[in-house]
């Protein structure tokens, strides 16, 4: 009898024990960085750099793992699927808006959760450096005089370079050709003369520009950028619109908010290292930390903004 209490005694002291055990704080593990697109990209440099120093700042690793296919979908599948826990986070973009409205996922944005934005810029618009035109308003009279001729190549159809294109020639009343080329064929096709412009990131025209292989006429965003500050906006040139990429971090809905915070303040601080800062001052991309509140009131503007011009353009999917 007296060992059968004592068994029972030892039994409920192991039980409160491990009651009084408080649960793991997050992170307990390695966090799994997935990116939307290929290796190599700038996409893919931003996101690598991120996650290696919010791995410093979390202390546990930080893997990026590439996961392109469907203009972002199948990233954003992934994540939505995934454990609520905050160990699968994804590097998302302007890609969040406009594969969504595109009707490459079955799902909103909303579907998921939002920890916050890491950086911002402008999508210029850019002609070769021979190119006849030396400034926008030459390119529109020479798109009026033959409609429906000149090129205009982007990332793919429905991509944010595509969109900040529809937006700017719809506001021109310039009807040009639009060519899907892919990040990689996008700035070839300019280089080559298949393509008589094109948008791009900033990140991804700036080397080309300063190597004197391609000019920008004019950039589609509310301020002209510290890069290229004689480089005129939209705006300035007689065109209300501006349709910047963005970069961030989701998560699956219903990650607990305290999760949510610690990874918001982690990319907070990565993006603010010096590593990060000099990345984006050589490829030109502003670094405007926001962050769950912030950034979803960011997101419902500019889904907004996507969901008028994709339906300018046929493009617009009902979910």
């Amino acid at each position: 009898m007296n060992k059968l209490r004592t068994v029972m005694v030892g039994a409920a002291a192991l039980g409160l024990a491990a009651a009084a055990t408080p649960a793991l704080a997050f992170p307990d593990g390695p966090i799994e960085f997935v990116i939307p697109f290929g290796a190599g990209g700038g996409a893919d440099i931003e996101g690598r750099l991120l996650a290696k120093e919010m791995s410093a700042v979390l202390g546990v690793p930080v893997t990026p793992v590439n996961r392109p296919g469907g203009g972002g979908a199948v990233t954003y599948t992934y994540i939505k699927n995934s454990k609520p826990d905050g160990h699968t986070v994804a590097w998302n973009s302007s890609s969040v808006l406009t594969t969504t409205n595109l009707g490459n996922t079955d799902f909103a944005y909303d579907a998921m959760d939002h920890v916050g934005r890491v950086e911002f810029q402008p999508q210029p618009f850019v002609v070769k450096a021979d190119a006849k035109w030396n400034n926008f308003a030459e390119f529109v009279a020479a798109c009026k005089a033959a409609p429906s001729t000149l090129k205009v190549a982007n990332s793919g159809t429905g991509s944010a370079t595509h969109t900040a294109a529809i937006q700017l020639m719809d506001a021109a009343g310039c009807k040009v050709v639009h060519l899907p080329k892919g990040i990689k064929g996008r700035n070839k096709s300019v280089l080559n003369g298949e393509a008589d412009a094109m948008i791009a990131p900033l990140t991804g025209a700036v080397n080309l520009t300063n190597a004197g292989k391609l000019k920008i006429l004019l950039m589609p965003t509310a301020e002209r950028s510290t890069v290229f500050p004689d480089v005129p906006t939209a705006k300035e040139a007689g065109y209300d619109v501006s349709f910047d990429l963005f970069r961030g971090l989701s998560v699956a809905p219903n990650t607990p908010d305290d999760v949510k915070s610690k990874l918001a303040d982690a990319m907070a601080k990565a993006a603010n290292s010096p590593e990060f800062l000099k990345l984006a001052k050589t490829k030109g991309f502003t670094v405007a930390p926001l962050g769950h509140e912030d950034f979803e009131v960011l997101l419902a503007e500019e889904n907004a903004k996507v969901k008028e011009i994709f339906a300018s353009a046929g493009l617009l999917k009902t979910q």
